[in-house]
């Protein structure tokens, strides 16, 4: 089904950043639904930060366009900023107020009305875990406890788009796990972009990837579409009676072979090959009793090394 205007929280057409002659980010297109949590990825320097900052309306792009809700993020900046939830990477807290006070404060800042604020407050800290920590000095919270109140502060006025900059660096695996938690109870209504660099997380967290290099886009994706692709083309094979590793090595387009266990082969295929059929044969000829014959699942780790190694190799 295709996707009305009002189910499209953000789209970001061919996204352009030059500073001086110094392009950062280059042509990067991406549309979220509602529902929808993107992981956002890339190496340092990719230029994910930049393009967070021109989504959240705080950076101007040099050339493209960006609607959140279907209002047009340039000409009308208030109007879209309005649907936009925004948690940086430091957490703008301040720590001399109580976690109800900071998060009453973030409330009036995003002009939510005086006899909707209440409500709107008590609501964010209930879905961040905050209720009852509401009295206690901000300054005086876990930073895990932190994180969350920086979470409140993006969502108290109810928007449309969560965007989250590492909102899990420094924590401890359990915080870990419960501000994942978080994330995905924000995804149900809303879309969420999370930037990390923990891949693990994009995994178990995310629906869609989006992998930036050198500002351009190398792969945008589901997380199923992701676990099916393959920079050359893997699969994993069984073998009852499995010949020497050089004898699969020299089959016509085979391009590596690594054991995977005493009788599975992890054979990687050249670009423009596809040795399946020449493989099988042999296998039927020589008895090497064939068992398996599968694609290989990739990991978000996978691909992210393949299509960032890769091209540094190349340059």
């Amino acid at each position: 089904m295709t996707a009305t205007t009002t189910e499209i929280t953000v789209s970001a057409q061919g996204l352009l950043r030059r500073f001086g002659a110094h392009t950062v980010v280059d042509g990067v297109t991406l549309e979220l639904k509602r529902g929808e949590i993107l992981g956002f990825l890339g190496p340092n320097g990719a230029g994910k930060t930049t393009t967070m900052q021109m989504l959240t309306g705080n950076l101007a792009p040099s050339a493209g366009s960006i609607t959140i809700c279907g209002v047009d993020l340039l000409d009308k900046p208030s109007a879209a900023k309005a649907h936009i939830g925004y948690l940086p990477e430091t957490p703008p807290l301040y720590r001399e107020l109580t976690v109800g006070e900071y998060v009453d404060l973030a409330a009036r800042l995003h002009r939510v009305p005086k006899g909707e604020r209440q409500a709107a407050v008590g609501e964010a800290l209930s879905s961040c875990g905050l209720a009852e920590v509401s009295k206690k000095l901000v300054g005086t919270l876990s930073k895990g406890y932190q994180q969350r109140v920086g979470i409140a502060q993006a969502i108290v006025h109810r928007p449309d788009l969560v965007i989250l900059d590492e909102p899990t660096v420094g924590l401890d695996p359990n915080q870990i796990r419960e501000i994942r938690n978080l994330i995905r109870t924000l995804g149900r209504d809303r879309s969420v972009i999370l930037s990390t660099h923990i891949l693990p997380e994009v995994e178990s967290v995310c629906d869609r990837v989006v992998i930036l290099h050198h500002g351009k886009t190398v792969f945008a994706d589901t997380i199923d579409g992701l676990k099916k692709f393959h920079g050359g083309r893997i699969v994993h094979v069984g073998l009852r009676h499995p010949p020497a590793a050089g004898v699969l090595a020299a089959i016509p387009g085979v391009a590596r072979v690594d054991a995977d266990g005493e009788h599975i082969f992890r054979l990687s295929f050249d670009d423009k090959a596809d040795p399946t059929d020449a493989l099988v044969r042999r296998a039927v000829e020589e008895s090497w009793g064939l068992f398996q014959l599968v694609p290989a699942q990739t990991s978000v780790e996978e691909v992210f090394v393949q299509l960032t190694q890769k091209d540094e190799a190349a340059a």
